[in-house]
């Protein structure tokens, strides 16, 4: 039975941490806007803190995130920041009290390590969306979609693809997130199953070459075989070759997905972009595509 975390309401608490890298640059501005929702924003001893290039020790990291997973005055942890380090701190958190009573666990890049886990594990829902990192940068649309999944109203994603689709209409279970990170919890504890569930992935600074590879072994291993649809988003900023690989991130996925008969649709507005739209995931969700126009529906 997949648990659903109780929506926001003014008033409510939240907190900010980092579990991974440090913040570069004060988060004012993503602070100010949780605020003008009508949230109390509690922040971590991570948003400050800095060891080498984390945001603390793997210790202090796994202390400041406990303290609010064990919390029942926090209604929602925000990650300020992704980077690389969710991985080294994942085994030491103790998620019985979150279990308990589940909470909103917001991120996107390195934090789909802990988005994955709790659906893997507990299957409680989380949101893929804009961290206080990257509040300034964002969209309106991108912000305001994670303020309504945030406080439960429903939204409904429309757009053209650029990118040739596969028609289709299906209904499923949302998850999936940072395809480089997918792949890190395979075959561990946080490994999510795909069957039957509709799958989004991105990635952000990838040769074309890591791509083939991660789509690959995601085939090889059998879990694109049962998906009942495919969202990709952004695959952006990819690294340059010294030779031409010869097909787009978009063209490596779809000659390992063509052979299946599920909905694909590419140019997905979610990832590391500004126009990262918020991902609720573990919720149920239709997917209809004709002639390459999205609409992507929580239902």
């Amino acid at each position: 039975m997949i648990k659903q975390p109780p929506y926001l309401k003014k008033g409510d608490q939240i907190a900010i941490v980092c579990p991974a890298k440090k913040l570069p640059k004060p988060i004012d501005t993503g602070i100010e806007i949780l605020q003008r929702w009508g949230l109390e924003v509690v922040l971590g001893e991570t948003v400050i803190g800095s060891h080498h290039q984390f945001s603390g020790t793997d210790e202090l990291r796994a202390k400041d995130i406990q303290r609010f997973l064990d919390d029942p005055s926090i209604k929602a942890i925000i990650a300020g920041r992704g980077g690389y380090g969710t991985i080294r701190i994942i085994d030491e958190l103790d998620f019985t009290a979150f279990d308990e009573n589940p909470k909103w666990l917001v991120g996107f890049s390195d934090i789909t390590i802990l988005l994955s886990h709790v659906f893997a594990q507990f299957e409680i829902q989380s949101i893929h969306g804009q961290m206080p990192y990257t509040f300034d940068e964002s969209t309106p649309e991108a912000l305001e979609s994670l303020r309504k999944a945030l406080f439960g109203e429903n939204d409904t994603y429309t757009y053209q693809s650029e990118i040739e689709c596969r028609d289709g209409n299906v209904e499923g279970i949302l998850i999936g997130g940072n395809l480089t990170l997918l792949l890190a919890v395979e075959g561990s504890a946080s490994e999510m199953s795909f069957d039957d569930k509709i799958l989004f992935i991105e990635d952000v600074g990838e040769h074309e070459y890591s791509v083939d590879r991660m789509i690959r072994t995601l085939k090889r291993k059998g879990k694109l075989a049962k998906l009942k649809g495919l969202v990709v988003g952004a695959f952006n900023e990819v690294g340059e070759e010294s030779i031409y690989f010869g097909q787009t991130p978009e063209e490596v996925i779809w000659e390992q997905v063509k052979s299946y008969n599920y909905p694909v649709c590419f140019g997905f507005p979610s990832g590391h972009i500004a126009d990262n739209r918020a991902m609720v995931l573990g919720k149920s969700v239709s997917l209809a595509i004709t002639t390459n126009n999205v609409t992507f529906k929580y239902s």
